[in-house]
């Protein structure tokens, strides 16, 4: 039992030697290795900052610059990958490795489908100009302006400042609405006024109201009034018109000051915005006051 301690002790002491000997006659190899594995991270840093100069003279959205920066950083750490295992000698581990790589990527892609997907929806919409940064957009269920558009997700600002993150793929498949795509947007508004109004002087003192207090309406064919229906207790009717915005936080600003207008200018001319009333119809007989009778039986 000893002589195969011994034996094995032996074969171990053996190998670790050789080993060592290994590490001692490769050690230039490796200190080179290691110099070209920094060298290549360092040359990645200031690749990628260079190619970002580049493409800023180019007329591709900074997202998408961003994700080619990166591709050509991470392009360039993989060249620096490939020198190692050359300077190390490790070819056949390096044929090894790509065999494997076909099972390994199939396992991979099996396991980050989502993560993927979203990567892939990423480069779609850094590549499209339907959103870019500084749109304002809704989208869903969220609207704010685009701060941020990665491989992983779309990064909203709402008008309470708090941060939105919509993973790409959910972006992509799911309708976009783009407040910004255009100089200018519509502001709609639905009002209504009483049965005993005069529609007519209405509509001209509501029209004029508009196109003295906004810049962008030019003149009264810039306005659009339409009465819409006989309502329970008011003739309604709607009101577009546009203001050189494209945030739809303007357009909310917009719609408020619209209403202080018209309720001011209605109340100078005695113009009745009507409320919904309630009528109670109580019978003949009805009364909430209890007679003497009654109070002075129950106080005896």
């Amino acid at each position: 039992m000893n002589e195969k301690l011994i034996d094995a002790w032996n074969k171990m002491y053996e190998k670790l030697e050789s080993w060592l000997d290994s590490i001692v006659v490769n050690l230039p190899n490796i200190l080179i290795a290691v110099f070209v594995f920094v060298a290549a991270l360092i040359t990645a840093k200031y690749t990628s900052k260079l190619a970002k100069r580049i493409l800023d003279k180019s007329r591709l959205q900074r997202s998408m610059k961003n994700i080619i920066a990166k591709f050509i950083s991470i392009l360039v750490v993989v060249i620096g990958l490939f020198l190692i295992l050359g300077i190390l000698n490790l070819d056949k581990a390096l044929n090894t490795i790509l065999a494997g790589a076909g099972v390994a990527g199939l396992a991979v892609g099996l396991a980050l489908q989502g993560a993927l997907a979203n990567t892939y929806s990423g480069i779609i919409l850094s590549y499209i100009k339907h959103i870019k940064f500084g749109d304002w957009v809704e989208t869903n269920d969220y609207e704010g302006e685009v701060i941020d558009i990665d491989l992983r997700a779309v990064t909203i600002k709402q008008v309470d400042n708090n941060l939105v993150y919509i993973p790409n793929k959910l972006v992509v498949e799911n309708p976009i609405k783009n407040y910004s795509t255009t100089a200018q947007s519509r502001v709609i508004l639905k009002c209504g006024v009483g049965y005993e109004s005069d529609l007519r002087a209405v509509k001209k003192l509501t029209i004029e109201t508009i196109v003295n207090n906004f810049k962008a309406v030019k003149n009264k064919e810039d306005v659009l009034f339409l009465w819409r229906e006989f309502g329970d207790s008011s003739i309604n009717y709607e009101l577009r018109f546009w203001i050189n915005s494209t945030s739809a936080l303007e357009v909310a600003k917009a719609q408020s000051e619209t209403m202080m207008l018209i309720k001011e200018v209605y109340d100078e001319h005695d113009i009745n915005i009507p409320f919904p009333i309630r009528t109670l119809d109580f019978p003949d007989n009805f009364s909430l006051i209890k007679d003497e009778g009654s109070k002075s039986e129950n106080n005896t």
